[in-house]
């Protein structure tokens, strides 16, 4: 889907979906890394900052997220001091409730780990293909989905947000480090738009509020 942070989803551009939910969370700097002038006027005008363009050795189809996000913490360190915490939003999970990313700060607060990534629960039958293929859990004792437990039960990373101390992406180079905790997101928050129908779905939850 080209350009996708620009398509309409029930009425707004995608990418537009998540700066309204960042600017809702007191105390924010709600920054967009971006190398396109039309990505870059559209989230300005939605109320986010854009005080840059990402450089082009960053804006490849190739690059990685957490050289941007380096680049981003390099940039507002030297105009406004050092983030000591980055939360890291993907337009393209645009499904967030409306106290999920305060909760989500909340928790990391709380809880004091060093990264926290975004989930939602998913039953546990995954199988890896191979000769022969392996299942993710035990067939002999297939469990039923009431009966699982806190060390049973399996979670998906979403996409939509993931909460990190500046010093992991300094040291490690990655959005995931040191003490990692999971923060559990409802079903709902778990899409992520990569097809015509992850947007008929996002259309339909976000327009129904």
């Amino acid at each position: 889907m080209p350009r996708k942070n620009l398509l309409d989803v029930g009425g707004k551009p995608l990418i537009v979906w998540t700066i309204e939910q960042a600017l809702a969370v007191t105390d924010l700097d709600v920054v967009v890394s971006t190398d396109d002038e039309e990505i870059a006027a559209v989230a300005r005008a939605a109320g986010a900052r854009v005080p840059w363009l990402r450089p082009p050795e960053l804006a490849q189809d190739t690059t990685p997220t957490e050289p941007v996000v380096r680049h981003a913490i390099e940039q507002v360190s030297a105009e406004r001091g050092r983030p000591d915490a980055v939360l890291l939003l993907q337009a393209t999970s645009p499904v967030r409730h409306g106290d999920t990313l305060a909760r989500a700060l909340a928790e990391f607060s709380d809880t004091g780990v060093d990264s926290m990534v975004g989930v939602v629960e998913q039953p546990p039958f995954i199988w890896q293909a191979g000769d022969p293929p392996t299942a993710a859990y035990d067939v002999a004792a297939r469990p039923r989905r009431q009966d699982l437990t806190d060390e049973t039960r399996r979670y998906r990373e979403t996409g939509s947000l993931y909460v990190t101390r500046t010093e992991i992406y300094e040291q490690h180079d990655n959005r995931l480090g040191g003490t990692i905790g999971l923060f559990v997101m409802a079903e709902d928050e778990g899409i992520d738009i990569d097809t015509e129908l992850d947007v008929a779905l996002a259309v339909r939850l976000l327009t129904a509020r």
